[in-house]
């Protein structure tokens, strides 16, 4: 083990290393050519991807080890109608199980399946603690999500060594102080970085260098590579692109024609031209987006169920807008019948706002100008979007009672304020003291651009 560094100067340290090079590289070109191939390589990115393997299913074995010799999955409440597998060990995936899948489709496949509940407070302790890790070796961590996150050692190699040996390092650390396994990827840019953690798993570490990445990476599928979902994999293999290779030897201009402007991304990604850096641990993510939504406990089947599931769904919504300070300038709303079948709509609010009663009226609208009733709804999801400043200006319109709006806005804020000192459930809505059809208190959604949530 080694012995503690106080990690506050590694980014001192960083930034030192690489100016030194950088002067020397380009005001001295008398150097030998030996000591200039050192300084080009300082001055290389070095991005590592790491991905704690089957994590929440690893969370779940290590706190019971009982569980260990058994195929196991995480699975959501059925009582609550969410009976669907989020995560899975090596020995459920033998069997075919996948995350998504109801559990009875799962135990079809492995009688013998273990469901367990999660246990999310867990998880994020374990990712805290892996955090943690990450930043013994730099200051530059971003998450992907509560079980991967990349790493720049871009300035950390002078005094860990290279990128696979801080990879390595990092795996045994995480095997031996957590008791779980990492997959990493060792790469010069952040694509290729998540590539290869994907590419051996569990418990390994995959290097794709600058200099051969082409004969690593383009005969992979294209579905393999972070910006391919399902839709863009099947309109690419339409046209006849099935591998990365493909993607890169075709001009970009007709990726762009295709796709648009995420065809063109992708090209650049598959060249090994992403220059997206990584963001250090203090680095304030914007928030995106809030949203709430929850499955019924009955299927809803009329107009009034509906207005009183998005009310309790909006007071969540507007606390999470008081806590940002920020305001929305649009709704957006996900129904899903009793088919499992999805619809989205969403538009502009008349001015912007954090009431959440005014949110759910513009809400309750959209939904009511859309929804046809041709089946009941199970479920129900509301996002206010578009955030924008508490003190953004808004353009008043004739068509709007503005001062009714503000009257409203000012008696959200005084509920708010009295919600936060002695509890949510102070106050409430009349109609929601009783709805059979309502499940429990779960909290409002953060959408966050890098997917982490808050």
């Amino acid at each position: 083990m080694r012995l503690p560094i106080d990690k506050s100067h590694i980014w001192v340290y960083n930034i030192l290393i690489l100016t030194i090079a950088y002067i020397l590289y380009t005001h001295f070109p008398d150097l030998s050519r030996g000591l200039r191939k050192k300084l080009i390589f300082i001055m290389e990115r070095t991005i590592l991807h790491a991905d704690m393997n089957n994590f929440f299913a690893s969370v779940e074995c290590f706190l019971n080890p009982k569980l260990k010799p058994y195929p196991v999955a995480v699975c959501g409440n059925v009582e609550e109608r969410h009976g669907i597998v989020l995560a899975k060990n090596y020995k459920a995936k033998a069997f075919g199980v996948q995350t998504g899948e109801a559990i009875w489709q799962a135990k079809q496949k492995c009688p013998d399946l273990v469901v367990v509940n999660p246990h999310y407070e867990e998880y994020m302790k374990f990712s805290k603690a892996a955090r943690e890790i990450y930043g013994y070796y730099t200051d530059q961590v971003e998450a992907f999500g509560l079980d991967e996150c990349w790493l720049d050692v871009s300035g950390s190699t002078m005094l860990f060594g290279n990128g696979e040996k801080i990879a390595n390092e990092i795996r045994e650390r995480i095997k031996f102080e957590l008791g779980l396994t990492v997959s990493i990827g060792v790469s010069f840019n952040k694509i290729f970085a998540k590539l290869g953690s994907d590419m051996k798993k569990p418990d390994a570490v995959t290097c794709i260098p600058q200099e051969n990445f082409r004969e690593i990476v383009w005969n992979l599928p294209a579905s393999d590579m972070l910006g391919v979902g399902r839709s863009t994999a099947k309109k690419l293999r339409s046209n006849g692109i099935n591998t990365i290779g493909d993607i890169a030897r075709l001009p970009c201009d007709l990726m762009t024609h295709k796709l648009g402007k995420c065809g063109t991304y992708i090209w650049k990604f598959a060249n090994g031209l992403d220059q997206s850096r990584v963001t250090t641990v203090d680095y304030e993510v914007p928030v995106k987006s809030v949203g709430h939504g929850t499955t019924a406990l009955q299927d809803l089947e009329n107009p009034a169920e509906v207005w009183t599931i998005m009310l309790a769904l909006c007071q969540e919504i507007g606390h999470k807008l008081y806590t940002y300070n920020k305001k929305a300038t649009g709704i957006a709303i996900d129904v899903r019948d009793n088919e499992l079948f999805t619809k989205h709509w969403q538009c502009q609010t008349a001015i912007s706002t954090q009431s959440p009663s005014f949110i759910a009226e513009t809400a309750f609208e959209l939904f009511s100008r859309n929804y046809t009733w041709r089946k009941p709804i199970r479920s129900v999801a509301v996002r206010a979007i578009n955030l924008v400043p508490l003190n953004y200006p808004d353009q008043l319109s004739f068509f709007i009672d503005a001062e009714k709006i503000d009257r409203r806005e000012r008696l959200d804020n005084a509920v708010e304020d009295i919600r936060r000192r002695f509890g949510k459930n102070i106050i409430l809505n009349a109609c929601l003291l009783s709805n059979p059809k309502m499940p429990p208190d779960c909290p409002a959604r953060t959408v966050l651009p890098n997917g982490v949530p808050v």
